[in-house]
């Protein structure tokens, strides 16, 4: 086939409009393919994973380190990160002096992650500890003052906070008033007024230069871990040589994963070697909602950010926001599975919420939407849905709409909380933050993907008209030059585990490692049916009669799915992400469809 050369890239198999509206670019370009070249000479590695290892930027001098990532080779010195050693001398300080310690975590799986960490690094050392989540609807987020009050009543000689606490700076002046310290170590962006605590662990603070700010909040707990064990150590404390930080790993790998920061460096380490400790199930808790969750198969990211992380999740979103971090920590056989049934619950009755805000708020999209362009940004709101839940409908329909999109809980009094969620390359965060500081909505922010914020009623309409205003130029550009990055094309007959097993290698993929997407080309539509909700089940056979099934989830009512839907017979161009399907104890290949073109 000829493939074409264009300003944007070189077209992959001349699709330069699939059925979703994209145009397939190849990933790497001239000095990518000859990157690829020279790792499968010197790896002795297929050309596919070769390609795949390319399009990361890996050169065939890094392609050894990269296949095997050590905590070795890419772990900081902790001491590298701003105020670490303060944060080590008076995590010893307070174990030295058997002070109760309070953890104020974040009412997500990294906070909860987090909070477990410090939990169980302190009860190595017979240290008693306190992890306090804040109820998601009526705290929200961060360290408050009565919290602060309540930790301090109950004996707190000092308090932690994980992923969070880098802008409260009320609570955590109202516990230096009760002469109390505060840790704080944090992943979120901040100003350059620094909260008065003792000492400030975040490396996205301006005067930190240890460059790893890509680190989720667990993360960056192990590395203080790490560097007060040390300092336990030099302080001749012999019970830090019998602590095995690596079996920790487990619960870094997960909130790594769930947190969604970039899976590279030290990230990508956390989740290799975490992944092994959490195979050996030796976290009660973890293997339990691994059970529930029914994981079929070894532990993968895919089994922690879809199936373990929502269910932690699902506590801070519909019910006890603490049962997570609890469940991380107890080793109680019965209790462990009362809380790991009771998650499980909470997940299908916010799934259950889900459906019934997606419904609703898809119905309103679609009437903004009308038979034209529509709005650049969807805003959805209504006074009945649940606050915990706005997120993932906003994401839902950034992912159907393909545009930035808001989700908005009124309360009976026209207080508002909302969740956005955006498209690649627009800044929904700023967008945000300039609504705020225009008096538009009361408070707000977040990054470039995601983003949060407050209202009242009487400023809904204002708040849709300053978004369109905005957002609409950059969007459209965004929307008709949306483009789908292809690593290579692979016909069923060679989909095979071996493949499969090679590109693990190259993995976890996930944010900054993004999972490879292949091309069946010309292959024919053998079945296609719904199953499940709306999930598109596919068959589908190349020239020489090999087959292969692939899923497309969420697509039954969309143009993709439609078409395969009434493509029986037909042949197409199936743009995906290869998989293994575990079933009564074999594995299988299936393609997991992102787009497809008819061939």
């Amino acid at each position: 086939m000829d493939v074409k050369t264009e300003s944007r890239g070189q077209t992959f198999l001349d699709v330069e409009k699939s059925l979703s509206g994209q145009h397939w670019l190849q990933r790497l370009d001239a000095a990518g393919l000859n990157r690829a070249l020279a790792i499968a000479q010197v790896e002795g590695i297929s050309d596919l994973v070769s390609r795949v290892l390319a399009g990361r930027g890996v050169i065939a001098q890094d392609a050894t380190s990269f296949l095997a990532p050590t905590l070795r080779d890419l772990m900081p010195d902790p001491s590298s990160l701003q105020d670490m050693e303060v944060a080590a001398s008076r995590l010893c300080d307070a174990i030295v002096a058997k002070q109760r310690v309070a953890i104020f975590g974040d009412y997500d799986v990294d906070g909860a992650a987090s909070a477990a960490l410090v939990a169980l690094f302190l009860e190595h050392f017979g240290v008693a500890s306190e992890i306090y989540i804040p109820d998601r609807v009526f705290e929200g987020y961060g360290p408050n003052v009565n919290a602060m009050d309540e930790l301090i009543d109950n004996g707190a000689g000092l308090i932690v906070t994980v992923d969070c606490g880098s802008a409260s700076h009320e609570a955590l002046q109202h516990a230096k008033s009760r002469n109390v310290d505060v840790v704080v170590i944090d992943h979120h962006q901040l100003s350059d007024d620094h909260p008065p605590c003792v000492a400030l662990v975040n490396p996205n603070r301006g005067d930190d230069l240890s460059g790893q700010g890509h680190l989720c909040a667990a993360g960056l707990v192990f590395l203080t871990l790490v560097a007060t064990a040390r300092t336990l150590r030099s302080r001749g404390d012999k019970r830090a040589g019998s602590l095995d930080l690596l079996k920790m790993l487990d619960l870094v790998a997960l909130a790594t994963v769930c947190d969604v920061v970039p899976l590279t460096g030290l990230n990508r380490a956390y989740v290799v070697k975490g992944l092994v400790v959490a195979r050996q199930m030796g976290n009660p808790g973890l293997a339990a909602l691994m059970k529930v969750a029914g994981v079929d198969g070894p532990l993968t990211p895919y089994h922690l950010g879809f199936l373990v992380g929502p269910r932690i999740n699902a506590g801070g979103r519909v019910g006890d926001a603490a049962l997570g971090s609890r469940l991380l920590t107890i080793s109680d056989t019965i209790e462990v599975q009362t809380i790991a049934e009771t998650l499980n619950r909470l997940n299908q009755e916010r799934q259950m919420i889900e459906r019934s805000m997606l419904e609703e708020a898809e119905a309103e999209a679609l009437s903004e939407i009308g038979v034209g362009e529509g709005p650049a940004v969807i805003v959805t709101a209504s006074d009945g849905w649940h606050p915990g839940i706005v997120g993932i409908v906003a994401a839902r329909l950034k992912e159907k709409f393909r545009r930035p999109a808001f989700a908005i809980a009124f309360n009976p009094s026209g207080s508002g909380t909302g969740s956005g969620r955006s498209i690649a390359g627009f800044d929904i965060g700023r967008m945000v933050r300039d609504a705020v500081t225009k008096g538009l909505a009361t408070k707000g922010g977040g990054h470039s993907m995601a983003a949060g914020l407050s209202l009242e009623r009487s400023q809904l309409g204002a708040l849709r008209a300053f978004f369109e205003e905005t957002a609409a130029e950059k969007v459209r550009s965004l929307r008709s030059n949306q483009t789908l990055k292809i690593d290579g094309a692979i016909a069923a007959s060679g989909a095979t585990i071996d493949l499969l097993d090679q590109l693990e290698g190259a993995g976890p993929f996930g944010a900054g490692n993004p999972q490879p997407v292949f091309v069946l080309p010309n292959h024919q539509l053998v079945d296609a049916r719904i199953v499940g909700a709306d999930h598109v089940k596919l068959r589908l056979a190349d020239a020489t009669g090999s087959k292969i099934e692939g899923i497309v989830f969420r697509a039954s009512e969309t143009d993709v799915g439609k078409a395969l839907l009434n493509g029986r017979g037909k042949r197409f161009h199936i743009a995906g992400t290869l998989s293994v399907n575990h079933w009564q104890g074999s594995r299988r290949v299936q393609i997991r469809v992102i787009d497809a073109a008819m061939a």
